[in-house]
């Protein structure tokens, strides 16, 4: 036979797209429109029913950027349609290229009581909403549309500035215009003859050129089309589809991939779009799932992130009820037991402790279950310490999916064991699919089976479907799909199942899977360590904020008897979880998404601390003592520490609530500092350490006195700003591009220097204006520290830079140790292959170390950034290592004025620097003490020894008992033994999970025994 492969898939693809698709409505009348623009804020549902409606006509535009404008349709169905399902056709002037970034409605019928009863939402791939099954004669219908109109900003051309992206800068001009809004017939024979045709024309085009399969396809499409009459689609489609049956009913092969199809809609908690239009986002999707899950049986819907269905039951609840009753039927899947898809990466330990335990208690509290895995496809990279945490906190597997974005290396497994700093393991999938926006094509489905890397040994993946973000999930075209390809020859099979049962089968197929050890590096999206560095710096402080409001309320509730405030509490957590999503903790959304964070944020702090405030006064009791509350247990040495304590306080005329200065090293402050000016600089010396301070403000010489050991490498300054230009490819906000390093300036002007000795800490002070921008710095070195204090006050007002912080160090290290959740991870600091190569910019917390095999070591500490990079130089036979400090980035998207204005960053250097001191100086600078009048002496809850441990967190419990939780790690990587002393008359102590579920483990005494980097939750009964 000749060759008319083309041919027939030219043919099919017109007919399709031009006679097929468009006959699937087959009559259309318009309906009668009505609609009311709001001036301000969304309103609820039933305020929206009760609005005054003006006239409006198809052709009309509406709806400014934010906007909202509430549409009431009305009509009448025909008489002549009894008997036909009648469909309403809505366009409010969709662009399908921008599912879920443009406008977007939620359709309401007023129900029997008068109040909304929602329908499905509208979106572009979407514009159909169900009148009745079977129409009986003339039916009067009358719909609600809650239209938002949400300016599209990542558009046809990407990433290019816009002041769309807040409400206060968005421009007031009307962004769309309705096309129609139509009663019409639905032709459910047109509509499977639609979906036969597109399954087969995507399956064909994956097959083997001229197999077998293929050919019998392509033949059975012709016949199909043959039989067709393009005029009389509706009568002829029937016999159009006999021909298909044969074809359409061939079963897969044995050994067909099986995908677990899963309904979903990635719904960024904020990222072009504000909170409050989220929770918008979220009801229109949830109620599509809904309507979606009644008429299709076959059909499950997982939804993650225990925030939004927060968001639900407080503000859409005719939605919530809704999704009720379809978790209680099996079929609509809360998945992830987080209260949102976070950040992995720049969260403290407790802050993912509380992701989990919050989502889990709502889950629990709501529908009576638990989240056995963790959902979380979209976020950029992953912590090595999450293994261990998702373990504890009673997970059995994890999910995700976006290392496949990997600029560089393809990751190698799908279906694996991933191990994490502390040898803890989870079975891990990713889906071969490369998306978590499925929509079950025919490349896709090839793509998955093709791809999957343990085809030798397994059978099965995931396949998240749905269009996210407002685009409304899954569609009745993607179930349609499933159904046939459930069972058809030359495709995967594909089954509608819960994740729970796909892991369980993946995991029984794989006994014995292939391991990744460490972080899962995205090699991607690196500027989101240093993006809106303004939402990190106060998330950083608002975590710690709570934790110390935690410690105190519970001294003040175990010591005095007073009220804990788990209410407040638990509000302030939420929100700071809230903010830990990942786009808003990464820096990546609108400038509306980062005002509000920035201010909210604040209040966080302001309230968290304001707790602590009265927790101390409580303890204190009215007095003129000066006392100093300590919020931490680590010192140098990490022995004989108690967490809590609040001693005598020999500082003279202390500020009551004051802070100490965060600069104060953990080291005991004895001696005294000198401070000489020279010729070339100013000289600042205590017991422990020299450091010489150029005429520029550069750090050229750091002196550890104990070895003998010059930090810095002859003719190479430390304390180097450096300006490079940044304009990645693409995703401004997210990217930093490897190139960015050819071009770069050192700022060394100066305009003024200043040093003085005052209360017996040296201090210098350098102004240096750059750019468009100034930075004042003040340098302090304290008795008895080793630590040099850099304080960076910086007024930013960059375009399409990064600011780092250059440190080269006169140290042969190896690796580096970065401090992450619980401990800390080493890289190497070669690039021997391209995977080490990708990791030119990297994660920290706190402190950043970089040291000799067993030897001299120095460590940078900081209170609000987590980017670096770090480089290995050769200079004839001396090795040296440059760490450099992401400090401030200026993209331009999607928001183009990001992190414009003042900033403040602290840094330390700490010279001659082990593991223990680098985490000891860490903490101090994070957590420093607070100066309080008052009467009493306030004694520790409890105290720990034991090289290495530290006390991460002490709380009531979250049942409300009264019992006390104590978090203890390991902090240096090593096994180690200690003990817990209890400063209250307790009962047992017992271990129990990450969120406080109880173990089937003995109950323990007070002796620790941990692992390498072990987190242990210890729960103390109160006498």
């Amino acid at each position: 036979m000749h060759e008319e492969t083309s041919l027939t898939v030219g043919r099919v693809t017109r007919v399709l797209g031009e006679r097929v698709r468009p006959a699937v409505h087959s009559t259309r009348i318009p309906l009668e429109i009505a609609a009311h623009a709001l001036s301000g804020e969304p309103i609820p549902a039933a305020d929206g029913l009760a609005l005054e409606y003006a006239p409006f006509a198809a052709g009309q535009q509406w709806g400014p950027a934010w906007g909202t404008t509430w549409f009431r349709v009305r009509g009448t169905v025909p008489a002549e349609w009894a008997g036909k399902r009648v469909e309403a056709l809505v366009d409010l002037g969709f662009d399908i290229n921008m599912t879920g970034f443009q406008c977007e409605a939620l359709a309401y019928r007023v129900g029997a009581d008068g109040e909304p009863v929602p329908v499905k939402s509208l979106n572009p791939r979407n514009q159909w909403l169900p009148i009745t099954e079977r129409a009986e004669g003339e039916e009067a219908i009358e719909l609600f549309l809650e239209g938002a109109s949400n300016p599209v900003l990542l558009d046809y051309h990407p990433f290019l500035p816009t002041q769309e992206g807040d409400i206060l800068t968005s421009s007031p001009d009307p962004l769309y215009r309705v096309r129609h809004m139509d009663l019409a017939v639905f032709e459910p024979e047109v509509f499977e003859l639609s979906l036969d045709l597109e399954v087969l024309l995507e399956l064909q085009a994956e097959l083997p050129e001229t197999s077998p399969r293929r050919m019998r396809i392509l033949q059975a499409l012709d016949d199909a089309l043959d039989v067709l009459d393009l005029q009389r689609i509706v009568e002829t489609a029937g016999d159009a589809r006999a021909q298909l049956a044969d074809v359409l009913a061939a079963p897969a092969d044995a050994s067909a991939h099986r995908i677990a199809a899963i309904g979903h809609a990635h719904i960024d908690s904020a990222w072009l779009w504000p909170l409050r239009e989220t929770v918008r986002k979220v009801a229109r999707t949830t109620s599509s799932m809904t309507t979606l899950l009644e008429e299709q049986p076959q059909f499950r819907y997982g939804m993650s992130s225990a925030q939004q269905y927060a968001w639900m039951k407080e503000h859409r609840p005719e939605v919530y009820s809704r999704i009720k009753a379809a978790v209680a039927e099996g079929r609509f899947l809360p998945l992830g037991g987080m209260w949102v898809e976070s950040d992995t990466v720049m969260p403290t330990g407790e802050s993912l402790v509380r992701q989990f335990s919050h989502g889990q208690r709502f889950f629990e509290r709501e529908f009576g279950i638990r989240s056995k895995g963790v959902w979380l496809p979209d976020s950029f990279g992953y912590s090595p310490a999450l293994p261990q945490l998702m373990r504890r906190a009673g997970f059995e597997w994890f999910f995700t999916q976006k290392i496949s974005w990997n600029q560089r290396n393809v990751f190698p497994h799908h279906s694996f064991d991933w191990e994490g700093i502390d040898g803890s393991r989870i079975f891990t999938h990713f889906p071969p699919m490369d998306t978590y926006n499925s929509q079950l094509s025919g490349m896709e489905v090839a793509k998955a089976s093709r791809q999957f890397k343990e085809n030798r040994v397994a059978t099965r993946s995931i396949a998240p479907v749905g269009w996210g973000d407002g685009g409304g999930g899954t569609t009745r075209e993607m179930t349609g799909k499933a159904s046939r390809l459930a069972d058809l020859e030359g495709s995967a099979r594909v089954e509608w199942i819960h994740p729970d049962e796909f892991f369980d089968a993946a995991k029984a197929e794989l006994p014995d899977p292939t391991v990744w050890v460490g972080e899962l590096y995205l090699e991607l999206h690196r500027g989101t360590l240093t993006s809106q560095h303004a939402t990190k710096a106060l998330h950083r402080w608002a975590e710690q904020a709570l934790i110390e409001a935690e410690l105190w309320a519970s001294t003040a509730a175990v010591r005095l008897g007073a009220a804990y405030p788990h209410d407040e509490l638990d509000r302030l957590w939420e929100t700071v979880l809230l903010h830990e999503f990942h786009d808003i903790l990464p820096g990546t959304s609108i400038a509306w998404v980062h005002r509000e964070a920035v201010s909210v944020l604040s209040g966080v702090l302001d309230e968290a601390r304001a707790l602590s405030e009265a927790a101390r006064a409580v303890l204190a009791g009215s007095g003129d003592m000066e006392l100093v509350f300590t919020p931490t247990s680590v010192g140098v040495g990490f022995d004989g520490r108690a967490l809590g304590a609040a001693a005598l306080h020999p500082v003279p005329e202390p500020v009551e609530g004051t802070r100490t200065d965060p600069g104060a090293s953990t080291s005991s402050a004895t001696g005294s500092v000198s401070l000489t000016e020279t010729a070339e600089g100013f000289r600042l010396e205590n017991d422990l350490v020299t450091v010489v301070i150029s005429a520029e403000g550069l750090i050229v010489s750091a002196l550890d006195k104990a070895s003998g050991r010059e930090t810095i490498p002859a003719g190479k300054p430390a304390n180097l700003f450096q300006l490079h230009q940044d304009f990645p490819n693409m995703w401004d906000a997210w990217d930093i591009d490897k190139y960015y390093r050819n071009r770069v300036e050192d700022l060394t002007a100066v305009s003024s220097i200043s040093a003085s000795v005052e209360d017996g800490v040296a201090t210098i002070v350098v102004e240096r204006p750059f750019s468009e921008s100034s930075l004042r710095q003040t340098i302090t070195l304290r008795p008895g520290s080793r630590t040099v204090h850099l304080r960076n006050e910086i007024d930013w007002h960059e375009t399409e830079k990064l600011l780092k912080l250059a440190f080269p160090l006169d140290v042969f290290a190896r690796e580096t140790a970065a401090e992450t959740q619980f401990g800390f991870q080493r890289r190497v600091t070669h690039v021997n292959t391209s995977w080490e190569a990708a990791k030119f910019e990297t994660s920290m917390h706190r402190f950043v170390l970089v040291q000799e095999d067993g030897g001299f070591g120095a460590a940078l500490v900081n209170d609000s950034i987590y980017g670096f990079d770090t480089a290995r130089d050769v200079d004839g036979d001396d090795v040296t290592t440059s760490v450099r400090l992401s400090l401030l980035r200026a993209p331009r998207f999607p928001d183009p004025d990001t992190d414009h204005g003042w900033h403040e960053i602290q840094v330390g250097l700490v010279i001659g620097a082990d593991a223990a001191i680098a985490t000891a100086e860490g903490i101090a600078l994070n957590a420093p003490s607070t100066i309080v009048r008052g009467a009493n002496e306030v004694e520790p809850l409890v105290a720990v020894t034991g090289e290495g441990i530290v006390v991460s967190s002490v709380k009531l419990a979250d049942d409300r008992s009264g019992d006390v939780i104590v978090r203890v790690y390991e902090s240096l990587g090593q096994r180690t033994t200690g003990t817990l002393s209890v400063g209250f008359d307790h009962g047992w102590i017992r271990e129990v999970s990450l969120i406080e579920d109880e173990l089937d483990a003995p109950r323990t005494g007070e002796a620790l025994s941990l692992r390498p980097f072990e987190v242990r939750t210890l729960r103390i009964a109160r006498a």
